[in-house]
């Protein structure tokens, strides 16, 4: 395994690094002792995320000037691009968020690199780039994005290979895919199911469940994904190159949220009376999703991934700790024709207060 020289003590930009994943890629970052600056609109993001010896800039990816700013002031060696607006599902109502954030934001800062001769460009782009076709996926599955959050994932995948012909800017695209753990953002009724279900058990109200719980995906704990997102730069077989990232192992929504009933069970002593499960009507979704890793195992090696039930325990722990969050519902919609009529009584109630 060739590793790139002068890799360590680098100053990176991280993007996003107040968030869920980002904030595990900034900690991992400073593990390996690199000067590492956040920029985060806190819109999805909590302050108190991010590492003590990190430095923190609030700004939007979408303000072009203050990227240009950015990058003429640190003089980045390395970014990792992790903002982003990830609600799949709500995305065909949104789209000009969604392209706003995801694309025109990305773009700024590809743009910048260019611009600043950044060593690599790190994105993490998602599996939803695949869209409806067989699983598992491996990297030379041809994408067929089916929302506009994986059309906008894909669009600046092949941004970054334009910019990569054009200009030389070398990259280095993760597609991870139903990433659970510690910090993720519980009030967000859109996104991250784990994170969904521990929240409405934290307010005694039932789990939800879009359609007969049968799709499935391989979720996997933050610990096995942020480590090997940061290292990646020193990893010279890495560059220019696309890796799925992920656990291997699907499993059907309704076996996670008894996962999930047991978890939280544990750790607040209701073993015998378990919160119900309401089923809702399907939503436009891929039933079945998960992804081959053959080609990061060929790189970094067989990794030990947390069992599903003990990561599920670690992020318990830390949801009981942190107590019920409110619901944040999503309050731009643009479009609300097909719109789950779950969600549409959130932004109702919103509209309301």
């Amino acid at each position: 395994m060739q590793h790139v020289a002068g890799a360590t003590v680098s100053r990176i930009l991280v993007t996003g690094g107040a968030g869920f994943l980002g904030s595990h890629v900034v900690d991992s970052l400073l593990d390996d002792r690199h000067d590492v600056v956040v920029l985060d609109d806190l819109s999805g993001g909590f302050i108190e995320n991010i590492h003590p010896r990190a430095d923190f800039i609030r700004g939007d990816i979408t303000d072009a000037q203050k990227i240009d700013a950015l990058f003429s002031a640190y003089a980045f060696d390395y970014v990792f691009h992790l903002a982003a607006y990830a609600a799949e599902g709500l995305s065909p109502f949104i789209r000009r968020y969604n392209y706003t954030n995801n694309l025109l934001g990305s773009v700024n800062l590809i743009n910048a690199s260019i611009r600043y001769k950044v060593k690599c460009f790190v994105f993490t782009s998602s599996i939803a780039v695949y869209g409806h076709v067989p699983a598992p996926t491996t990297e030379s599955t041809p994408p067929q994005p089916s929302d506009p959050y994986g059309i906008a994932k894909y669009a600046v995948e092949l941004d970054l290979a334009a910019a990569r012909e054009q200009f030389g800017l070398p990259s280095i695209i993760f597609r991870p895919h139903n990433v659970y753990g510690e910090r993720q953002n519980l009030s967000d009724p859109y996104r991250n199911v784990i994170g969904i279900f521990m929240n409405q058990i934290l307010r005694g109200e039932p789990c939800t469940i879009f359609g007969d719980g049968t799709q499935t995906r391989a979720f996997t704990h933050v610990s096995d994904v942020a480590p090997v997102i940061a290292r990646s730069i020193s990893l010279r077989a890495a560059y220019n190159e696309i890796f799925n990232i992920g656990a291997d192992t699907p499993y059907s929504v309704n076996t996670v949220v008894d996962e999930v009933h047991r978890a939280m069970g544990r750790e607040l002593g209701f073993f015998n009376s378990l919160p119900s499960t309401i089923y809702l009507p399907p939503r436009k979704e891929v039933l079945h999703a998960f992804s081959d890793h053959a080609k990061l195992r060929s790189l970094v090696g067989n990794r030990i991934i947390l069992d599903l039930a003990y990561g599920l325990a670690r992020m318990a722990k830390w949801a009981v700790r942190v107590g019920p969050q409110p619901a944040r519902p999503f309050t731009d919609l643009e479009l609300d024709e097909g719109l789950p009529k779950s969600w549409r009584a959130r932004f109702a109630q919103e509209a309301r207060a």
